[in-house]
């Protein structure tokens, strides 16, 4: 395939079609979602109807069958609004990767075709309160009971935890044999046992909807499996290779926003009887701003190729997400300080950029946890 940065006619369609949603729907009221912490389904309904959703999931289970690059471009216009639609959107593609990657047909055509049927949301349950980044260590149990299954635990931090309709849910039959010892099941959250917590209050991305989901005694067929018991890991680690390029998607659209917020004050904010875009100082923070946007989504885009042409490497997903969750902390925390004392303020949308960004390094893999998968990588063609 020749190496090409140019996007298809479809392509610039389906980013327009989303840029000028987020302008109509979610950027006028993204600060008050914030406040509140309120799930903006009516939102995300009207999203689901625009067919900004499940963009991945292949048309003949009702999706609109594009590609990871198509995804990207997606989740970039929407992360511009406010990373929260970003992430409550992308983790219903995250919940239905495990199917998509591993799962039956059966299973494929009743749960994917579900989400595309009704805007219904999909959540994917890995993270524990002990184990997040080593996901090996987690504790959920799956204990076999003829043809059926028994699973107990908790999860945590799990996106879309409350609202919703099933679950992908990883468990383990041997703690001690870690990674070898964890299967992989497609769970209906109205099963009986199944239970979500209290939804987190978190710092930032605040309208989307992040709790526990508990699993109690919870009694499941063969057919919730999805692929061989014990390959739970290895479709982990799959549908992470598949999602992070999503990550480096909204960072750059955080980081697209706040280079032009900074861009627009800085050429309307005078100090010294002169704009501050004047100074060289500020200068180059947005100059810093511009190369750490071009950076991001070529960064991106590549992980996205990769991804579509069916070559999975893991250490091209971890520079994406790594240098993109990083850089929009370090870009939104300029653009804090371009604002002055008005940037620590809710009266200008920058401080809450400051505040989606952190996540950024931190959900599916954090900057660290990338940085090993990038040294062992580097380290082992030595």
């Amino acid at each position: 395939m020749a190496f090409d940065l140019s996007y298809t006619e479809e392509q610039q369609a389906l980013a327009q079609t989303a840029r000028d949603f987020t302008k109509k729907e979610i950027t006028p009221v993204a600060g008050e979602y914030d406040e509140s912490g309120a799930f903006p389904r009516d939102i995300l309904k009207r999203a689901w109807d625009t067919g900004l959703f499940n963009v991945e999931v292949p048309e003949q289970y009702g999706g609109l069958g594009g590609s990871c690059l198509d995804h990207c471009l997606v989740l970039e216009e929407l992360s511009y609004g406010c990373l929260a639609f970003n992430t409550t959107i992308a983790a219903n593609m995250l919940g239905a990767m495990p199917v998509l990657i591993a799962g039956s047909e059966e299973q494929k055509k009743k749960y994917l075709g579900r989400l595309t049927d009704e805007p219904l949301f999909a959540a994917y349950c890995c993270s524990e309160p002990d184990a997040g980044s080593d996901v090996a260590g987690m504790s959920t149990k799956v204990e076999k009971h003829g043809d059926d299954y028994v699973i107990n635990g908790q999860k945590r931090w799990i996106t879309n935890g409350g609202v919703a309709n099933w679950y992908t849910v990883l468990a383990t039959s041997d703690k001690s044999k870690r990674h070898k010892g964890i299967s992989c099941f497609v769970i209906d959250a109205d099963t009986p046992g199944v239970k979500s917590g209290r939804k987190e209050d978190k710092m930032g991305q605040r309208a989307s909807n992040t709790t526990d989901v508990i699993f109690e005694d919870v009694k499941v067929p063969k057919s919730a499996l999805i692929g061989a018991e014990g390959n739970g890991f290895k479709i982990a680690m799959k549908t992470f290779d598949r999602s992070r390029p999503w990550i480096a998607a909204g960072a750059a659209g955080v980081i697209r926003r706040a280079l032009e917020e900074s861009s627009q004050y800085a050429l309307e904010r005078k100090t010294f009887g002169v704009p501050i875009a004047q100074h060289q100082a500020i200068q180059f923070m947005i100059a810093d701003m511009a190369i750490a946007y071009e950076n991001t989504r070529l960064l991106c885009h590549k992980a996205a190729w990769n991804v579509d042409r069916g070559e999975l490497e893991s250490v091209v997903s971890a520079f994406a997400k790594a240098y993109g969750g990083d850089a929009a902390m370090r870009v939104t925390t300029d653009a804090v300080q371009i604002f002055g004392g008005y940037g620590y303020t809710k009266e200008y949308p920058v401080e809450k950029l400051m505040r989606d960004a952190k996540l950024l390094q931190i959900y599916e893999g954090t900057s660290q946890i990338q940085r090993m998968v990038i040294a062992r990588n580097v380290l082992g063609h030595r």
